[in-house]
């Protein structure tokens, strides 16, 4: 609204009045400002009342599992681009370079869907 873009609130239609979109925005946030005074007067009191605020407890846990699923993924992955860098190594491309730009030739993406560089074969290999 600041930059006078023209934009539609599907609840209020085509035809409202700028004034009351303002209106809505003002409401809209004083209640965010309502609601953040009153989570952290609640934290406040929680925190004089000595509760430990956080999850702190399974940080460690819910991390492990977090990078044991990664690297199940990524072990998933390489092991079925493998067979394609065996393939393009047999056909004389020795470098790491070389095997990037066939991969990319072939229109395979990496896991994450960019596309290969050297970096990413050697680490590729050093899975398997």
């Amino acid at each position: 609204m600041a930059q006078r873009v023209p934009f539609l609130v599907a609840e209020l239609g085509s035809d409202v009045d700028p004034f009351v979109l303002h209106l809505f925005a003002a409401m809209a946030e004083k209640e965010r400002s309502l609601n953040s005074q009153r989570t952290k007067a609640a934290l406040a009191v929680r925190k004089a009342q000595g509760a430990k605020l956080g999850n702190k407890t399974n940080l460690a846990e819910a991390s492990a599992i977090g990078a044991q699923a990664a690297r199940t993924a990524a072990d998933r992955f390489a092991s079925n681009v493998f067979p394609i860098v065996r393939e393009i190594q047999a056909g004389g491309a020795t470098t790491l370079t070389a095997i990037a730009d066939k991969l990319n030739a072939r229109g395979i993406r990496t896991a994450r869907g960019g596309e290969w560089h050297a970096s990413t074969v050697r680490n590729l290999l050093a899975r398997l």
